[in-house]
């Protein structure tokens, strides 16, 4: 199974989601941060497509009380016939605070019970009550619906919320290779909780860039790196963990200096955390991602940023029909 992220909020979701399901993929993500709703664009997708699945990766647990996200997944998958997958995490504090007006106070435990209520409304029999730290409710019915909680984690904190009460995983920003290895944390928290660690569905985030032009690609790649790096400290440490340069590329972004940060990032972390390069060489690395045991569906983005010719070429030839 393969997914893939939808592209800019200016793009027109429908006749994008129609593409993709023509060339096979399995899924249809979407990002939520400012210009486009998800569960709207979701809607539209629905309405255009048959089978396609679709999903949110990811809308934040900040924006949303867990009962509006619960009626807004319980909508959208009556929309499209049950095809649905509700995906959240935190995004970051810039946004939370900057564009929210919220403390980005406690981010695992707001995820842990965001992720947990949402997913009792969905899912649960009869009537539901809850009492956490956060959030209380008092006796209102479940929505009867049977549509799958993910979560996007990077650290431990966050990796055991995906444990403990998460039907999937949506990790970016982690070495491929490192996948198995940070799953086990997941793992052990669900055994703890009495729950499979099987059950868990991992979709990573791919990021992907594709062109005949191979320096375009991987130029394209450095640029969703030193996006990441020099934007998030959890995605900053992450990535120091495993490559060294990347506190050299966290100071050039935060300092304006792009081209500087773009050239700090290494062979090494484009290897490990993107698919870029010629179409062949695209198609080979997406394989060798996907074939990995702890993944179930690889998800392709496309940086923001990629040129139009990027962009489509990334879109043509990691596609399922054309591999």
């Amino acid at each position: 199974m393969t997914g893939i992220l939808a592209l800019e909020p200016t793009d027109d979701v429908a006749t994008f989601a129609q593409r993709v399901e023509r060339l096979e993929y399995d899924s249809l993500w979407t990002g939520e941060l400012w210009g486009r709703d998800s569960f709207v664009a979701l809607t539209r997708a629905a309405e255009a497509t048959d089978d396609l699945g679709l999903g949110t990766a990811i809308v934040n647990v900040y924006g949303r009380t867990p009962a509006t996200l619960a009626q807004a997944a319980a909508t959208l998958d009556n929309a499209s016939g049950g095809r649905f997958r509700l995906g959240l995490g935190t995004s970051t504090a810039k946004v939370v605070e900057d564009l929210h007006s919220m403390s980005f106070e406690n981010p695992p435990r707001r995820t842990h019970e965001t992720a947990e209520l949402a997913g009792e409304f969905l899912t649960a029999e009869g009537r539901v009550s809850y009492d956490g730290e956060l959030f209380s409710v008092a006796d209102f019915p479940s929505l009867g619906t049977d549509v799958p909680v993910y979560t996007a984690a990077l650290g431990p904190a966050m990796r055991r919320v995906t444990g403990r009460v998460a039907d999937g995983w949506l990790p970016h920003n982690i070495p491929f290779h490192d996948l198995a290895n940070a799953f086990e944390t997941i793992a052990e928290t669900a055994r703890e909780a009495d729950r499979d660690p099987g059950s868990i569905t991992v979709a990573p985030y791919v990021p992907s860039a594709v062109s005949e032009d191979r320096e375009a690609a991987l130029r394209t790649a450095r640029g969703h790196v030193a996006y990441y790096v020099g934007s998030g400290e959890g995605y900053r440490a992450a990535v120091a963990a495993h490559y060294d340069g990347a506190d050299a590329v966290a100071e050039a972004w935060r300092e304006g200096d792009r081209e500087g940060a773009r050239e700090a990032v290494t062979d090494d972390m484009l290897q490990g955390l993107t698919v870029a390069g010629t179409p062949e060489e695209a198609r080979e690395q997406l394989a060798e991602v996907a074939g990995r045991d702890i993944i179930d569906e690889p998800i392709v983005v496309i940086p923001g940023g990629a040129s139009d010719e990027v962009a489509d070429s990334t879109v043509e030839a990691l596609a399922p029909a054309n591999r």
